[in-house]
């Protein structure tokens, strides 16, 4: 997957970091044809991803990743900032956000194909590192139509666990879990280091977490291989740790006329987070 090994330097707050690679990383994009009204600039999307994936291909990265919430509404949206995001030269991934299903109940089941997603929540290795994509729209209130044996299950669920998280949120339902737990201890046999990415926050506490951001975060807390867990959905961006995990919210995208993305340089004991736009520059050491 994308570039072989590579040497290169690179300087961030006066700590050199070099023999490593980068990803690059955004969050909600959200565009529509909306030119909104308060903070968030949604027709603005469009320039702003596509300034954002000129230097992206304009860097040495191993892949990009957008954390969910592509457009804010309308099937039609994707056509206008799939064709650009499609234009990255190297690896593209996308996690699915609460956006991605503002369309019509008929089409909400298309979106996962459309944005070339061939598992709803997967994973892949590069370079030492585990890449956990989840789906926090698993059991939700938006991702499928209301006549679906889904949306009534999702339903169930949010009134039997007694659930405060807005609707708006979304939860990670028992076959996942498994799952996630059976990648993170296979993580720690082979020793590799894991960065998990989520639309949802689970930490620190936040109106924006998953349902059950507690049973998530308890689950990654039991691993030596988590360093961080990476997600969007809060625009005003977040960060906490916990017992040496890294929770870092991106800012999203498409709030005010400046651009947010960011450039992860991850190297032997520490993520380099580069900022842009609003994006906010961070030296995440490993644990």
């Amino acid at each position: 997957m994308g570039t072989s090994g590579f040497l290169f330097f690179f300087h961030i707050d006066g700590i050199a970091q070099e023999d490593g690679f980068s990803i690059g990383v955004i969050a909600d994009c959200q565009f529509c044809s909306d030119p909104g009204e308060g903070i968030r600039k949604y027709a603005q999307s469009q320039t702003k991803l596509s300034a954002c994936v000129k230097h992206f291909n304009d860097s040495n990265l191993d892949f990009v990743i957008h954390l969910g919430d592509f457009i804010d509404r309308d099937f039609a949206s994707f056509q206008v900032v799939k064709p650009i995001y499609d234009s990255l030269i190297m690896p593209r991934y996308h996690v699915l956000g609460n956006h991605d299903f503002s369309v019509d109940p008929e089409k909400k089941e298309e979106i996962p194909s459309l944005l070339g997603i061939p598992s709803r929540f997967d994973y892949f290795d590069l370079k030492g590192w585990r890449f956990i994509i989840l789906d926090g729209n698993d059991l939700s209130f938006h991702a499928y139509p209301e006549s679906s044996d889904k949306h009534k299950k999702s339903s169930r669920y949010y009134e039997e666990h007694l659930v405060t998280s807005p609707k708006w949120n979304g939860a990670i339902g028992a076959e996942q879990v498994n799952w996630l737990k059976q990648l993170l201890v296979d993580a720690d046999q082979l020793q590799l280091n894991v960065m998990l990415y989520c639309h949802f926050p689970v930490f620190p506490e936040n109106v924006h977490n998953l349902w059950n951001a507690g049973e998530v975060a308890s689950v990654i807390r039991d691993h030596p291989c988590v360093k961080a867990y990476v997600n969007g959905h809060n625009h005003e961006g977040n960060y906490g740790t916990d017992e040496g995990i890294h929770y870092l919210t991106l800012k999203g995208m498409v709030d005010t006329h400046d651009t947010s993305y960011a450039i992860f340089d991850i190297r032997h004991q520490s993520i380099v987070v580069k900022g842009f736009g609003r994006e906010i520059d961070r030296v995440l050491k490993l644990r």
